[in-house]
């Protein structure tokens, strides 16, 4: 059975409906507004569908191009405060499209190298509990995201991830195994994929805040999607991003060096 497709919010109706708006009163194309805002026409026009949630730095430009005196780039706090699934949708069709992938995870595997059983035992640890149809979604989903690292052309891929998460055999130790064989099979077969250890004994480093991940898209333009408890958080304010972009870099050059963790993920695995 397949899905329905999910109606777009009211507010993503709304500015891009603006986005259209402002487009024609200016005089220009859907071609002509996304070449000047570095985006795919495909894309722009995705925008002014509400298919797609507009990026901060998107709405900034097309404002100044059309001259729509602040009233797109007011958009962009409704934009952010889109509903959470909204937002991981987005993240994913960003992921999908990005020319490289950074991120770092303090308490699970990065979601493009978990093996199925690992991806199975975290959502049913889930609490209250999924159904079976959910957790079923939820996998299939979670698995169809890793095609991203095979595309053509493939985007460069690093992650950072505390020593801990490959001491915590999630879904039983053989299961565990199964799954840290596959991120070295993973790491060493793709080489546009790294991987970086940060040790436990490193008592201060970048990330202490939390997970993050960061893309940086086609349109030049880096946005960045944060999990929580509750619900996720997709950012890109070209200034905000960039703080985390720069986090990101600290987190590399504070972890251990990609040979030294791929050598320390296969010891345990081992």
């Amino acid at each position: 059975m397949v899905a329905k497709k999910a109606e777009p919010s009211p507010a993503r109706v709304h500015v891009g409906g603006l986005i259209s708006s402002w487009r024609q009163r200016a005089g220009m194309t859907q071609k002509e507004l996304a070449l000047q805002t570095h985006v795919s026409e495909s894309l722009e026009g995705a925008y002014e569908r509400a298919e797609r949630i507009p990026s901060a730095g998107f709405l900034i430009e097309a404002d100044r191009l059309t001259v729509a005196e602040g009233e797109l780039e007011s958009c962009i706090g409704l934009m952010e405060q889109e509903p959470g699934r909204d937002q991981f949708l987005e993240w994913k069709a960003l992921e999908s499209e990005a020319l490289s992938m950074e991120g770092y995870q303090s308490m699970v595997l990065p979601g493009l190298l978990q093996a199925p059983d690992y991806v199975y035992a975290l959502f049913r640890t889930r609490l209250p509990a999924y159904s079976k149809g959910e957790v079923d979604r939820l996998v299939e989903e979670r698995l169809e995201r890793k095609v991203t690292l095979i595309r053509d052309p493939a985007p460069t891929v690093s992650f950072v991830v505390e020593q801990s998460v490959f001491e915590r055999p999630i879904g039983g130790v053989a299961a565990f195994k199964k799954c840290l064989l596959h991120v070295v099979q993973t790491v060493r077969e793709l080489d546009h994929v790294m991987l970086q250890v940060m040790p436990t004994n490193v008592t201060e480093h970048a990330g202490l805040n939390g997970p993050l991940d960061v893309v940086f898209s086609p349109d030049g333009r880096y946005s960045i999607f944060m999990e929580g408890q509750a619900k996720g958080r997709l950012l890109s304010r070209p200034a905000e991003a960039h703080q985390y972009v720069q986090r990101v870099g600290a987190l590399r050059s504070q972890a251990m060096d990609p040979q030294r963790s791929l050598e320390f993920v296969e010891k345990l695995a081992r």
